[in-house]
């Protein structure tokens, strides 16, 4: 606090600076220090007093609503009464959920709580707190105007029609020009509904649809060049074409309230990139994005325009033509670079050319602007024009000369990128790409997730030209296919050495570029080039309308969840493995299990983001009995989780789930617990409790049976959940496959799908998480080493955590199997299991098999997370802190494996001692 009291501002500095102080990190540490407890809130009440009695009143009236009431609050109440109170956090709490608004006497006033110990007046809306919520969905020229189309509104202030219900958007230009407003009517959007944080609020008619005649812009440009070129000439210089920008507002008149903000975000695409118009010769109307994404209408002559490019040897020689002006002196710059350049005067105008040297070029990491600086003249940045772009390839990298978003000229040098110039869509929703790479060697198209997960697909080449082709709605994986996931997919080409290099889209192609959405199996599926010329495969799921949004959910689980709950029990069970996203571990074992006794009653999974397809009894060699698949998140899974008769997962269930009398809720979880979990974490036992704790407790009370893998895990369960039900010590139901008699065949079937060769010796690397740690995709096995050291016929499987960044894994030097459906699959081909603090070791003890523990970081880990095992005194293999450490166990791993021989049979017997091969047949006797 002893920096924020200090000196050595203005006033008015001092006023924006506790304005933003407030609003930002002191709001925000105020935030989380009353949700700590007493102790928290009393250091944080007694820092912030002094400091709150010097800010002016005016700075904290104007203060975002939960703000001002808060440090109104401090102000006006003890530290004592504050800090043994929750009113604090009742307020912080409250405001942390969508905003709710009451309107009294043509005045609106936020719902918030201790209305009746703060005075009515705090709690009236003010501009920090009407701030329009927009989107813009379109910019496009119609009959030589500029339409802009998006939505507005004020977060919690309903439009469910035109009445009372105005928007205007405005522009406003530099200081003394006379605004613009546009032609502004609202349009049914329900659009803006769906993808509302509040979930009681209708906004289907904030929709709105502005057009601009360009010369409302002309004439104020006009008159401003006006004036700016007589002030030029008074100073005995000469005129200058000048840009004229205007930002773009919207004013919102909505049932009483007022509001004006700027007008941003675009969406992701074509809106992205507006198109400009040439109003007259070479003067450009062009709407625009700023960094913070709001738009601007830009009104700009062409001062420079370049006019050719030539390599030379080792000089690569630009063009441009500064038209209607004569000029003998001056200079190029690029980026922050000045260079020498030639000014010849032409009919036209004045003809440059800008030497610049391809070896400095390629020196240059990034790319940069070109400008011409004629003497005596603001800089001219130089514009493409008519001209064509161009890209030189020399070796293995390019020199490119292209226009970006605003058409200005963009010179830089680096890796020979490829360019996509067609696209293509098939019926059967198949994608192709085509463009241009030069090279002969082998490559790959990889598009990458934000998760880390990486599809690859082989470019096929001739000569400069490529053409890939894949199918989003089924891409390969491990023998099997499925759809891509929801997000986004960017898109890079990986060659035969490793290398990755991005790729672009070419800039003629983007105006035809079909950005239309395509349907496929349910998933919707757009290829959009964003941030101008950078490809995105976006994949979402389709969902109907009234399952769109927070509105959707909350009808969902307010109104129809409870009135399914009360309909009468079918005879059915649904499985959920980790929340819909795999087909795997216990309760695939169960269901099985089920179907092989010809068990014929309506058997539901539960499937997110359609990450795979349970197998039907043909498929698994059984009678002819079929899996009812339900979309997580949809109605039919609100449905089946209120009227199913049994419920059996691996983790814990949707928050909106309540448990009937007359369910049965069985929770195999998905492990036997190493490192510690639940309430044993540190967190957990915070006071005031976490909402972590409170959503564990109730989600618990639900569970009528709790499956442990041995008579040790029971009381750390119990312990860990504060669950006091029943609990079957059957055995990980998982575990079976691996101790089965046709587990050689089995493994035999699994190597066939993973592609290995029957005789490779297989090692599995399968670390856990790292809760401080999660973005880490390095691994700390030097696997080029290892390869080198144990020679050929060994292959590693590298299985990183779902919780963790996905591997980075040299190629050729290790298979990632992260994405493989089934960790069972994995453990039954595994010669050698190489963990840290993973579950995995209880399961794989039942093959009997050599476990290598790679503990780098053992103490770090066990002071941040813990250990419910001493791995130094327990463990059934050597704790290794080096990769070489482990690479040398792995070369004797015999001698390693008879040596602990002993304390191996120990562990197996003490945390794995039911995995026997008949778990899942107690488990299903036992309850169905």
């Amino acid at each position: 606090m002893d920096a924020l009291l200090g000196g050595g501002l203005t006033p008015a500095e001092r006023k924006r600076f506790d304005a933003d102080v407030l609003a930002g990190p002191l709001g925000s540490r105020m935030d989380v220090a009353v949700k700590r407890g007493a102790a928290r809130r009393r250091e944080f009440l007694t820092a912030v007093k002094p400091y709150l009695a010097g800010v002016d009143p005016r700075v904290k009236l104007d203060l975002p609503v939960a703000r001002r009431l808060a440090f109104h609050l401090v102000e006006n109440r003890t530290i004592d009464e504050l800090a043994e109170s929750d009113a604090l956090q009742k307020l912080v709490t409250a405001a942390a959920e969508p905003s709710r608004r009451i309107r009294k006497n043509l005045r609106w006033y936020a719902d918030l709580p201790l209305r009746d110990e703060i005075p009515e007046s705090l709690y009236r809306l003010r501009a920090a707190d009407l701030i329009p919520v927009t989107q813009v969905e379109d910019v496009s020229w119609e009959g030589g105007r500029l339409r802009i189309t998006g939505h507005a509104y004020l977060a919690g202030l309903s439009v469910r029609s035109r009445r009372f219900n105005r928007a205007t958007v405005v522009l406003r230009g530099p200081r003394w020009l006379p605004p613009i407003r546009l032609r502004t009517r609202r349009i049914h959007h329900p659009e803006a509904t769906h993808g509302a944080r509040e979930a009681g609020c209708n906004y289907d008619w904030s929709g709105f649809t502005a057009e601009l005649s360009p010369g409302a812009l002309r004439w104020r440009a006009a008159v401003r060049a006006v004036v700016r070129g007589g002030k030029r000439l008074l100073r005995r210089r000469a005129t200058v074409r000048d840009t004229t920008t205007w930002r773009a507002e919207i004013v919102i008149w909505s049932r009483g309230a007022r509001a004006v903000g700027l007008l941003r975000g675009p969406s992701s695409g074509r809106t992205e990139r507006p198109p400009g118009v040439e109003t007259r010769p070479r003067w450009w109307i062009r709407p625009v994005w700023t960094s913070d994404r709001a738009l601007q209408i830009v009104l700009q002559p062409t001062r420079a325009e370049l006019t050719g490019v030539r390599l030379d040897g080792e000089r690569l020689e630009l063009k441009v033509l500064l038209p209607g002006k004569e000029v003998v002196k001056g200079h190029a710059r690029l980026d922050g670079h000045r260079i020498a350049a030639d000014f010849t005067p032409v009919e036209d105008g004045t003809e440059v050319v800008v030497p610049l040297a391809v070896a400095s070029l390629l020196s240059e990491r990034d790319g940069g602007r070109l400008w011409i600086e004629p003497k005596g003249d603001p800089a001219a940045p130089v514009m493409l024009g008519g001209a064509q772009e161009s890209r030189s390839v020399i070796g293995e990298r390019e020199i490119t000369v292209l226009g970006d978003r605003r058409d200005r000229v963009i010179v830089s040098a680096h890796r020979v990128r490829p360019v996509v110039s067609a696209v293509t869509w098939g019926e059967d929703g198949s994608l192709t790409l085509e463009g241009s790479y030069p090279g002969s060697g082998r490559a790959e198209l990889t598009i990458r997730h934000r998760s880390g997960l990486v599809y690859a697909t082989e470019l096929e080449r001739d000569g400069s030209r490529f053409t890939v082709r894949l199918a989003p709605a089924a891409m390969p994986r491990f023998g099997e296919t499925v759809p891509l996931g929801s997000g986004n997919w960017s898109m890079a080409v990986r060659e035969a050495s490793g290398k990755i290099v991005p790729v672009r889209m070419d800039h003629a192609a983007l105006a035809g570029l079909d950005e239309g959405v395509k349907v496929v199996n349910g998933r919707e599926y757009r290829l959009i080039s964003t941030r101008f010329d950078v490809p995105v495969l976006a994949v979402a799921e389709n969902l109907p309308d009234d399952e769109k949004g927070a509105g959707g959910l909350y009808a969902l689980q307010r109104t129809f969840y409870p009135a399914e709950r009360t309909r009468e029990l079918s005879d059915a069970t649904v499985y959920v493995a980790y929340d819909g996203r795999q087909y795997e571990g216990n309760v695939r074992a169960i269901y099985e299990e089920r179907v092989r006794r010809g068990d014929d009653r309506e058997h539901i999974w539960i499937v997110k983001d359609g990450a795979f397809t349970p197998p039907g009894s043909r498929e698994l060699g059984f009678a002819d009995i079929r899996p009812t698949v339900v979309r997580a998140g949809s109605r039919e899974h609100y449905a089946v989780l209120a009227r199913s008769r049994y419920v059996v997962t691996n983790g814990f269930l949707p928050p909106w789930f309540r448990a009937r009398e007359d369910q049965t809720v069985v929770q195999t979880w998905h492990g036997s617990p190493l490192k510690r979990m639940g309430n044993d974490l540190p967190h957990m036992s915070r006071d005031p409790r976490p909402p972590a704790w409170h959503r564990q407790a109730v989600e618990v009370r639900g569970w009528d049976l709790l499956v442990a893998q041995s008579p040790w895990a029971v009381p750390v369960l119990r312990k860990a959940f504060g669950y006091q039900g029943e609990v079957l010590e059957s055995g990980y139901p998982r575990n079976d496959v691996l101790v089965s008699p046709d587990r050689e065949g089995l493994a035999a079937r699994v190597r066939a799908r993973l592609g290995v060769a029957a005789d490779a010796r297989l090692v599995l690397y399968a670390p856990t998480f790292r809760d401080y740690d999660r973005r880490n995709a390095s691994l700390k096995l030097d696997l080029a080493e290892a390869h080198r050291v144990l020679g050929p016929g060994h292959e590693f499987l590298i299985r990183g955590h779902s919780m963790q960044a996905t591997p980075n894994i040299p190629q050729g030097l290790g298979r990632d199997v992260t994405t493989y459906p089934d960790m069972a699959d994995l453990l039954l081909v595994a010669d050698v299991l190489i963990t840290d603090y993973s579950s995995v070791m209880f399961d794989f003890a039942a093959t009997g098999r050599p476990m290598l523990f790679f503990t780098y970081d053992l103490q770090r880990y066990s002071a941040k997370r813990g250990l419910y095992l001493d791995l130094t005194a327990e463990a059934p293999g050597p704790l290794l802190s080096t990769g070489a450490e482990v690479i040398e166990a792995l070369r004797t791993i015999d001698q390693v494996a008879a040596a602990h021989a002993d304390r191996y049979e120990r562990f197996r017997r003490t945390y794995a001692p039911r995995d026997d091969g008949k778990a899942t047949a107690r488990l299903v006797d036992h309850v169905f």
